[in-house]
């Protein structure tokens, strides 16, 4: 340690204190997107959750602002701050599963795909993300959306409990039963009321072996294949949560030599019940006739959680907005078609969530998370070199403001681009009353207005983009450079 980090403010202290003249230091601040240059002061990595107090008590101390890393797999990067202190939580990563109870214990830094090895020997799962190096904590404090969405909710609806540091360094247990207020704002606000250091989540049945259903066909076909999907969805077992894709087929095997590069429209389902009657229900997704590719079959869950990591390259560069729609309108159907035609980057796809179930049991007020769409949009500009940066962020946020057009003005705040929307994003996805609320509890449990930035509610720089992410009272503001 430094004179800096040496001080009587970190007795105690357990864990590692990174500088920027550290070793190692460089490693610890990259993240996923590596559109993030964002340069923290200081990276502390606790070894146990009075060490997050500690670094917090510090962080008020000298007015830095705070930010905290789970699995830095959050496309907007606002694990790091500029010249702030990042809580680094990956080496807290017990797992604890008690399959009788059914529930799961598991701390901030463990990632999507550790969780699920875990719950997966009970024969169990949390409902989680569908990329397996993504962090538990941010995909749950934002919401998380993944392939048990239908039949079991968003990750944030099956959190029994949550321990929390909060922003004076109180070690406290968020719950129904225990500071309700707090568990309210936690699912679905970020987690800029806390460090969150320990997730409960209840578990479900699920595999260990899944029937998968992904198929690529034709861009050109992409209305019909569409329609089918939403027919489908309506009318199969909640356990049946399909996406589709429009992307380029990538240049790579098992995909056929003369495909590559062409446009396609994709189905995929992973399906939660049994096998054989998951294979009956997909079967008419993979019947439509003259398909570019099948990848379709049966295969531990575990394995299907992984699916789509391949196309998400740890350095890349990612830019993602999201749209809610309430309906599939044939106007909407075509706009879809023609973003996705004219994506700058062959990595790029524009995705489509098809909801309901579970989803829609859950009032939008029950929690912080707000409206639940129909169909949710994400939007990724996906590409590998920073010149051209310019030209991916300009199509995402072209076909952003497009497709807005059709929508509420929602939005999934995993998927927030950098937030450039501030206040009008927020209040359109969390609704007023939550918005509204979600300030309110800011100032309870942070009166004296601490920098504590984590989850939706975090700072966030890019050069690339020009844009300053600043935060206030939960409320996030942003302002961008012209293009």
């Amino acid at each position: 340690m430094t004179t800096e980090t040496s001080s009587s403010a970190w007795a105690g202290f357990e864990g590692e204190i990174l500088e920027e003249a550290s070793e190692g230091f460089e490693d610890a601040r990259a993240l996923w997107n590596g559109m993030i240059e964002t340069r923290p002061a200081l990276i502390v990595r606790p070894a146990r959750t009075a060490d997050v107090a500690a670094a917090l008590r510090v962080a008020r101390e000298r007015g830095l602002a705070v930010t905290v890393r789970g699995g830095g797999h959050g496309v907007a990067g606002s694990a790091l701050s500029e010249g702030g202190l990042v809580v680094d939580l990956r080496s807290l990563r017990a797992i604890e599963v008690d399959d009788e109870a059914r529930v799961a214990r598991a701390q901030g830094g463990v990632t999507l795909g550790e969780l699920d090895a875990a719950t997966q020997a009970h024969g169990l799962a949390a409902p989680l993300g569908v990329v397996t190096k993504t962090g538990i904590a941010g995909l749950t404090l934002s919401g998380g959306i993944g392939w048990l969405r239908r039949k079991h909710g968003l990750s944030l609806d099956n959190l029994v409990s949550l321990e929390v540091v909060t922003a004076d360094g109180r070690v406290v247990t968020a719950s129904e039963t225990a500071n309700a207020d707090l568990f309210w704002a936690l699912r679905g606000g970020g987690g800029s009321f806390g460090v969150v250091t320990s997730f409960e989540y209840r578990l479900h049945p699920v595999g260990p072996e899944v029937m998968v259903a992904f198929v690529l066909y034709p861009g050109n076909r992409g209305a019909e294949v569409l329609r089918f999907v939403d027919e489908l969805t309506q009318s199969a077992p909640e356990d049946a949560a399909p996406i589709a894709f429009f992307g380029r087929v990538p240049h790579a095997d098992p995909f056929p030599a003369g495909a590559h590069g062409r446009p396609y429209v994709a189905a995929a389902v992973v399906y939660a019940g049994d096998p054989e009657e998951g294979e009956r229900v997909t079967g008419p997704l993979r019947d439509l006739g003259d398909a570019i590719v099948d990848l379709s079959g049966a295969m531990p869950y575990v394995e299907a959680q992984g699916l789509l990591d391949e196309d998400y390259p740890d350095g890349w560069r990612y830019y993602w907005k999201s749209v809610e729609l309430d309906e599939l309108s044939d106007d909407a159907l075509a706009r879809l078609e023609r973003h996705a035609a004219t994506a700058p980057s062959h990595h790029s796809t524009i995705d489509i969530w098809f909801n309901g179930g579970a989803m829609d049991r859950v009032a939008p007020e029950a929690t912080a998370f707000g409206s639940r769409p129909a169909y949710l949009i994400g939007i990724e500009a996906n590409w590998e070199e920073g010149a051209d940066d310019e030209a991916n962020v300009a199509w995402a946020r072209g076909a952003f403001a497009d497709l807005r057009e059709l929508s509420s003005g929602g939005a999934y705040l995993n998927f927030p681009g950098l937030f450039e929307e501030g206040d009008d994003l927020l209040r359109a996805s969390y609704g007023e009353r939550n918005f509204e609320r979600l300030g309110g509890l800011k100032r309870t449990y942070d009166p004296e207005g601490s920098s504590l930035r984590s989850g939706v509610s975090a700072g966030a720089a890019s050069e690339a983009t020009g844009c300053r992410i600043d935060v206030h009272d939960a409320i996030v503001t942003a302002s961008c450079a012209p293009h």
